[in-house]
């Protein structure tokens, strides 16, 4: 059967396609700008047919009906990042959290893994004239889940870019198909005020030309971004990207030249920015995707001479803990790539770690430099694991320094209305 006659056969609509889904199974949503909208949606159909049916997915760029209360008898959500659209569900106990960095989330869905899969719901390009379609802007741990699942529905949706790298799937492999055409999600780049680009400022300063770049998405990392105009040969291997990188594309300043693993290549688990970057990755040959299990393992991170890792923080305490993913007790997103790119970028020759922040929250009331971390928050990135710390006020430089001499540079890029409370709070604690 010719690869024609077989998507014939498997076309069928969202209905019956979900009808496959039984109680007690697992599905797996895939994530980001690659979220199956109408199908996902469409799940909340069945709710009067099924009970304890498990749903995991990362962060999904989509609404979440079935998180609603009105549905938990059927569905709940076992987030591996929480995103805003489960994070009440996830505070009031109606949904779980898995906490996992993201270079082993597609070991979770191998049969022998603590979360094997029966039914996988994925957004995928129309098929190319071999019968492949592509992941497009989410393979990182969605490829992998429908390389290990029972069942593989797919939306094929003609406005999903084609991306390149390990990042398809044959038509045989899925079992029913829903055509779709509609807009991917969009998130436009917010820009970044005068406090982040001052922080980009920092940062770009520690760049070297020839340097390979993490830094995902958000106020700061666009300020960096906005800063390296300048620069010359820089590259690219992260977990994900945004609009941010086109322009230092189109002017020559990342042409991944002088990488050392992928050279020529931008490698990345997944893509979320308009419709500007889906339209520049498709088919674009400078561009590969592929799962988080490869971009995310910190010795392949650590492949890449020059790597600089620039990772947010929720706060930092005197010794150099990093809270990247909860307020006090209250999950709000996810460990993530933060830790497989710190210490990847740590092993990596002439390597950068860097955590990035503003030094203040709510209108310069709290300070994001703390004596202690927050009673209940958890610990994303370990004191022994930092070696950079950037605010607007300057750089700390941790790796190698004692407890005594973290505290003081932490303290040297703290808000000025806070330095003497916290050296106070250090003597306190016997840190100073």
């Amino acid at each position: 059967m010719n690869w024609e006659n077989l998507y014939r056969n498997k076309v069928t609509d969202a209905d019956t396609a979900l009808a496959t889904i039984k109680s007690g199974d697992r599905i797996y949503i895939g994530g980001g700008a690659g979220v199956p909208v109408k199908i996902s949606q469409a799940l909340v159909h069945r709710a009067d047919t099924l009970r304890n049916v498990e749903i995991t997915h990362i962060l999904t760029f989509a609404e979440a009906p079935y998180t609603r209360p009105e549905y938990q008898h059927a569905f709940r959500v076992n987030a591996l990042f929480i995103g805003s659209n489960v994070r009440q569900a996830v505070r009031e106990g109606r949904a779980d959290f898995t906490p996992i960095f993201l270079s082993e989330i597609p070991g979770l869905f191998r049969p022998n893994g603590p979360l094997p899969l029966d039914v996988v719901l994925i957004s995928v390009s129309p098929p190319d004239e071999h019968g492949f379609c592509s992941f497009g802007v989410e393979v990182g741990t969605t490829k992998p889940a429908a390389e290990n699942a029972r069942i593989v529905i797919a939306e094929i949706n003609k406005k999903m870019p084609r991306t390149l790298g390990d990042s398809f799937i044959h038509l045989s492999r899925l079992t029913h198909i829903i055509e779709t055409d509609y807009p991917l999600p969009e998130a436009p780049q917010g820009g970044s005020s005068p406090l982040h680009l001052r922080i980009g400022e920092h940062i770009a300063e520690m760049i070297p030309d020839g340097a390979t770049l993490q830094m995902g998405i958000g106020s700061i990392p666009d300020a960096v971004l906005q800063n390296l105009g300048g620069h010359r040969d820089l590259g690219v291997h992260t977990e994900l990207f945004s609009d941010g990188i086109i322009d230092l594309v189109e002017n020559g300043v990342i042409n991944c030249a002088r990488k050392t693993f992928h050279a020529g290549k931008m490698v990345v688990g997944f893509l979320f920015g308009t419709q500007r970057l889906y339209d520049f990755v498709d088919n674009n040959p400078i561009v590969e995707l592929h799962p988080t299990d490869y971009v995310n393992d910190p010795f392949n991170i650590s492949r890449n001479d020059r790597m600089v890792a620039v990772n947010g923080a929720i706060e930092v305490d005197l010794t150099g803990q990093v809270c990247a993913d909860s307020i006090g007790p209250n999950i709000y997103s996810g460990v993530g790539g933060q830790l497989d790119f710190i210490r990847g970028a740590a092993r990596a020759k002439e390597g950068l770690p860097i955590i990035a922040l503003l030094s203040t929250a709510k209108r310069d009331t709290i300070s994001r430099i703390v004596p202690m971390l927050t009673p209940g928050a958890g610990v994303t990135t370990t004191r022994n694991d930092v070696h950079f710390v950037v605010t607007e006020y300057g750089i700390a430089s941790l790796y190698g320094k004692t407890i005594r001499q973290r505290a003081q540079e932490l303290i040297n890029i703290a808000h000025p209305n806070f330095r003497d409370e916290l050296k106070q709070e250090g003597k306190k604690l016997g840190i100073l």
